[in-house]
């Protein structure tokens, strides 16, 4: 048989770990070919890659990004290759059969619902006319126009699964794509709002097969290795042992990505990170949600904030790994001033990026099934996102994501870090408010429908501030002008703000520095700069805070111009000097 397992990414730097455990497990009896696209390809092309393989059998792995753009490609590839059977999988179509088989009546065989490794092999076996239909475990589908659902398999022992990575077709691409492993399934939690609250325990593969598999991937240049596990450190000794032998072995310029609790998370292991793992080697993902009791109470969420506040504060201190905290806007009794709250509390703790994402009632989730108690109203297509609830209007949801656009703009993209921090410490009431604030301005001036070059960051927020009372404009044109070129190597060939220094005087100001450089610091001194490289690599602007004060984590306001000296490879070089300096 020729048989085909594919899914369509969000990325082409996405690799899909589902299909890839089909593939492993249907060996060696069975040998799928996997082919991934991406949800920005035209279906046309896709089909045509199908169809011209000419594919017995062709598995599709479902997900709420992909859905809807698989269907498209289902419909026009049963028109191409109508001899062709289709199965779906994943965990978009596992948890409501009874809708897809009805809704996709005439264009799929088979729908296999949950953990597909043995239910897909025995399924292949049956196509391959080995055995009867009744003994293929995990499937649905329609028969007459008659509903077929046959009971799930046992749960398979992980521990025996074969790798997923070892394809010779894949080893071309490690270094390019993200890499996903996964140690455990299933979550000992029950988030009403998540498919994984629906499975029950958890279980573990091989440790030392994992092991072995990241050395693989390490040893084949893989750069980014996320753990999909849903809690990573549920296991102490388990996440300690991860935790030892990825500090041990890991190749350098690798990263590993997991998603954590933060509040069962003991000091003592924090501490052995902070004390022993390089910078940088790790990064967590948090997911706070809300800080609302009663909310997480109606989710079925057990969460301690202050003890996620510990581990949080604890790993930041220690400076070697970053978070990514995640918040969900309309969660049950969450309403607008709840999640504000929600937003500065979680703020408050500086993560590296904050995530604020929007309530989806995916299908299975007891969320969904209870929507009408709640008041939901939603969009009844995947991604599923929700309109409003008894607590949260529509307006008021189209205001959060005016906020979570200019965060994503200016805090997590971090392109100026102390600009931000200035305006959320002391001039906002809030960090909510200089969120939501500038976030329903660009709305207004219309900016959201339009790109953006880094300038324009700058300028669209001076253009904010502007009409805006009791902002000190100086104070925070120097920080935003600090924070433009520090990011720079090379002396920029456009500046955001428009005001000069007069030629002539700027001319006498390079005089100055090169009769006397010690104005500008000893350090600088002593690079002995000429005259031509400092016209070349330097930049003077005119400054309203005193840049030592300043780096002592005090703003203290001077009538003075900052100097500049790019330097290719590191950061540039910053001092002030009085203004008077050649009167």
């Amino acid at each position: 048989m020729n048989i085909l397992l594919t899914t369509l990414n969000a990325k082409y730097i996405h690799t899909n770990l589902a299909i890839r455990y089909l593939k492993a497990f249907a060996r060696p009896e069975f040998d799928p070919t996997i082919v991934e696209f991406t949800i920005k390809e035209p279906t046309l092309n896709i089909v045509t890659d199908l169809h011209q393989r000419k594919p017995d059998l062709v598995g599709f792995s479902c997900y709420i990004w992909n859905i809807e753009e698989t269907i498209k490609v289902i419909q026009m590839l049963r028109v191409v290759s109508p001899h062709t059977k289709i199965v779906l999988g994943g965990p978009e179509v596992s948890y409501d059969v009874h809708y897809w088989l009805r809704r996709l009546e005439g264009l799929v065989d088979f729908i296999i619902m949950g953990e597909g490794e043995y239910s897909f092999k025995q399924l292949l076996r049956y196509v391959h006319g080995e055995i009867p239909l009744e003994e293929v475990p995990g499937i649905a589908y329609l028969q007459d126009g008659k509903m077929n659902i046959h009971p799930q398999p046992k749960k398979i022992d992980l521990r025996e699964l074969p790798s997923p990575f070892r394809f010779e077709e894949d080893r071309a691409s490690i270094s390019k794509r993200i890499q996903y492993i996964e140690t455990s399934r299933g979550c000992p939690f029950s988030c009403q709002f998540c498919l994984s609250s629906i499975e029950v325990g958890v279980r573990y593969f091989n440790r030392e097969k994992i092991k072995d598999d990241i050395r693989y991937l390490m040893a084949n240049g893989a750069k980014t290795i996320k753990f999909v596990d849903r809690t990573f450190n549920i296991s102490r000794s388990y996440a300690m042992d991860m935790f030892q032998f990825l500090i041990d072995e890991h190749v350098p310029g690798v990263v590993f990505q997991f998603e954590i609790t933060a509040d069962i998370m003991r000091p003592e292991v924090i501490q052995f990170l902070n004390d022993n793992a390089p910078a940088g080697l790790f990064r967590f993902e948090i997911g706070v949600q809300s800080t609302n009791d009663l909310t997480n109470e109606l989710v079925k969420r057990r969460q301690n904030f202050e003890k996620l506040k510990r581990t949080v504060t604890m790993v930041k201190e220690g400076g070697k790994i970053d978070q990514h905290l995640d918040l969900i806007a309309g969660l049950p009794e969450e309403d607008y001033e709840s999640f504000r709250k929600t937003f500065n509390d979680v703020f408050a703790m500086r993560p590296e990026e904050l995530q604020l994402g929007f309530l989806k009632l995916l299908r299975g989730t007891g969320l969904r099934i209870e929507a009408e108690k709640f008041g939901y109203t939603y969009v009844d297509i995947a991604p599923y996102e929700i309109l409003s609830n008894n607590v949260l209007s529509f307006d008021e949801i189209i205001r959060i994501k005016q906020a979570e656009d200019v965060l994503e703009k200016y805090w997590n993209a971090h392109r100026m870090d102390d600009t931000i921090e200035y305006l959320v410490s002391e001039v906002f009431e809030t960090p909510f408010d200089f969120f939501q604030n500038f976030g329903t301005f660009w709305e207004e001036k219309g900016w959201s429908r339009i790109g953006h070059q880094l300038e324009d960051l700058f300028t669209r927020l001076d253009e904010f501030l502007r009409t805006l009372p009791n902002v000190n404009l100086g104070i925070v044109h120097s920080l935003m002008k600090l924070d433009f070129l520090s990011k720079q190597q090379f002396h920029p060939r456009k500046l955001w703000w428009e005001e000069r220094i007069p030629k002539e005087e700027l001319k006498a100001i390079n005089k100055k520095l090169i009769e006397s450089p010690n104005i500008v610091g000893e350090e600088f001194a002593q690079l002995q700069i000429n005259e031509k490289e400092l016209v070349k690599h330097s930049l003077i602007v005119p400054f309203s805070i005193d840049y030592d004060e300043y780096k002592k984590g005090k703003i203290v306001e001077s009538d003075t111009y900052l100097f500049v000296f790019f330097r290719q490879g590191t950061t540039p070089y910053f001092a002030t000097f009085p203004k008077n300096l050649i009167k």
